[in-house]
């Protein structure tokens, strides 16, 4: 059993710890709640999720917390630091502003029993349920948002999309919305990361690991609830993820129930990508943007790590003027927030602020890049003559590089990438990597999401997946069915149209800018970084690679891929440059 739940009053809020809280299946889910300390009625903000409530976000994310603590040290400033989780709020930092904050561990994780199963229809009514048992407690005063990072931030969009109708606002920051496109299979290509991550970040807090895991720094409660299960348990009581992605390579109702349905999403939303996070979440976050039938949504773009911006000064100011305004009814000034805010990217890790009204901006000039295949080249015109170059299919692959920039270029937006291929075998996987060089030859990385050393932009698609949505395709973001295979004839070209992730750079003068067109996920040449929390050291894709031989069987991946080029076939990269906008704010 569950010890029963207990209040206490400490460091100026009144906290309960392990409320049980019943869903319609009888399952119970247990919450930790922090509210002021006067009696009162609350706005309150929510997060749901398998990380465990009580795991310290010191001890779970070590090498994570130091980076922060070291970098960005007003996250850390003006709290105990106590009550820190990984991913959700810090409590002290919003409990004296007059906000309840209550933490739910998600079924079958950390204290809450029940089958682990991420992202599916039922966890979808448990959030569900969970927002509207909030919203009729006396200390609530019916308003609630969610707000968190990544997995608190991806199942707002799918919770948003079932309307709990005292559901407020949403701030998706960093979150993915399509399960398939955004992260399982980019392009169709099975990406590893989901094995690593069950393996490294869930199992470890399973409900049922009991004794073997850790105990909360401030409880002195297990985390993962007082029964201690066996191995054996612990399997059956969860879904194999990654063997579920393995069985389905393509696009089934499966990834669909857990992806959002953005047209159903209409409560205010604010939505907070990181330009670096390449492999998992910013796609979500321009697509929800676009998508959702909110009539009061917001955009913003920051760089630097996926976990520090959310809980510094400017993070969580931007974070409290949108739910100051939509949970209390504040007129701060946010009616009067731009649409677009953009953290506009320069060479050594330098960001502009910049406010803009809509997303693509309206004024890109979309210029595409001709490939001069025998040439390496990235040209302003085609080539106009036939000719082909080949590539071993799961090698390094071909770089095209333009000459030394004449004037500083701004490259801010979606990116496309139009390719004529065939391949010796029945299909082929493309690994499209935007790149800039600085004059001397040294390539601009980025601090990412996770991976310090994270090229400019990445795109992926499986050749047999070339199919494309006609509803949802744009000439400057090709969309994929990906609803059935359509296997290569070896030898036959076909055309290719490849989603490469939004991005931003200013490109300076006498720098270059290259595309390379690979067989295999990039690496950078200089040396590999870690985090605790991640299985393998991170080579400039941070955990986001491809590399499953499941997937990627050598007897049809392991070829030789042709790029073509000639009269009707004129490959090209669809860049969407800015000009200068006077009207544009940049702070």
């Amino acid at each position: 059993m569950v010890n029963e739940h207990h209040g206490e009053i400490r460091d100026g809020m009144r906290v309960d710890w392990d409320v049980p809280v019943t869903m319609d299946d009888g399952v119970v889910l247990r919450a930790d709640i922090f509210r002021p300390v006067a009696e009162g009625r609350w706005p309150a903000l929510a997060s749901y999720g398998p990380y465990g409530k009580g795991l310290a976000f010191q001890d779970g994310y070590k090498t994570a917390w130091e980076i922060m603590a070291r970098e960005n040290p007003d996250a850390v400033s003006g709290t105990s630091n106590r009550y820190q989780n990984w991913e959700v709020v810090d409590p002290e930092k919003w409990v004296p502003d007059g906000y309840a904050v209550v933490r739910f561990d998600s079924r079958g994780a950390g204290r809450s029993p029940g089958y682990l199963a991420h992202n599916n229809a039922r966890e979808q009514k448990d959030f569900h349920d969970c927002i509207e048992w909030i919203a009729g407690q006396p200390w609530c005063s019916g308003k609630v948002g969610l707000n968190g990072i990544s997995y608190y931030g991806a199942n707002q969009w799918r919770a948003a999309a079932t309307q709990p109708p005292h559901l407020a606002a949403i701030c998706v920051w960093e979150g993915w919305a399509d399960n398939y496109r955004d992260g399982a299979r980019h392009g169709g290509i099975a990406c590893t990361f989901r094995k690593n991550w069950q393996d490294m970040q869930v199992k470890t807090v399973q409900h049922g690991v009991g004794e073997r895991g850790a105990r909360s720094r401030v409880t002195g409660e297990l985390v993962c609830g007082p029964v201690t299960l066996s191995e054996e348990e612990l399997v059956r009581n969860r879904e194999d993820m990654w063997g579920e992605y393995l069985r389905r390579p393509l696009c089934d109702d499966w990834y669909k129930e857990r992806s959002a349905d953005l047209s159903k999403v209409r409560v205010p939303l604010l939505s907070c990508a990181n330009w670096g996070g390449q492999g998992l979440h910013p796609r979500g976050n321009f697509e929800g943007f676009m998508r959702a039938a909110s009539a009061d949504k917001w955009l913003e773009v920051h760089g630097g790590s996926h976990w520090a911006p959310f809980y510094t000064d400017y993070g969580v100011g931007l974070q409290k003027r949108f739910f100051d305004h939509f949970l209390k009814g504040e007129d701060n000034g946010w009616r009067r927030q731009p649409k677009v805010q953009l953290n506009v990217r320069h060479p050594g890790e330098r960001f502009v602020r910049r406010d803009e009204n809509e997303w693509p901006l309206a004024r890109t000039q979309w210029t595409p890049l001709h490939l001069a295949l025998s040439a390496r080249r990235l040209d302003t015109e085609p080539a106009g003559t036939t000719e082909s170059v080949e590539y071993a299919a799961m090698g390094d692959g071909l770089t095209f590089i333009t000459p030394p920039l004449d004037a500083q270029t701004e490259i801010t937006g979606p990116v496309a990438l139009k390719l004529f291929v065939s391949s010796s075998t029945t299909d082929a996987d493309i690994f499209a990597v935007l790149r800039v060089f600085a004059p001397g030859g040294a390539e601009v990385v980025f601090q990412g999401a996770l991976d310090p050393h994270t090229p400019v932009g990445q795109g992926w698609l499986r050749a047999s997946h070339r199919k494309l949505d006609p509803v949802l395709s744009m000439p400057w973001r090709p969309y994929h069915a990906h609803d059935e295979r359509q296997p290569l004839v070896p030898g036959e070209v076909v055309e290719l149209d490849i989603e490469i992730i939004p991005t931003s750079i200013v490109v300076p003068a006498g720098y270059r800018i290259a595309l390379s067109i690979r067989g295999r996920d990039y690496e950078y040449e200089g040396e590999a970084a870690t985090l605790s929390n991640m299985k393998h050291p991170m080579r400039g894709c941070g955990p986001f690679v491809h590399d499953d031989p499941t997937d990627r069987p050598p007897e049809v991946f392991g070829g030789r891929v042709t790029l073509h080029a000639g009269p009707g076939r004129s490959p090209y990269l669809l860049l969407p440059v800015i000009p200068a906008n006077p009207e544009a704010t940049a702070r």
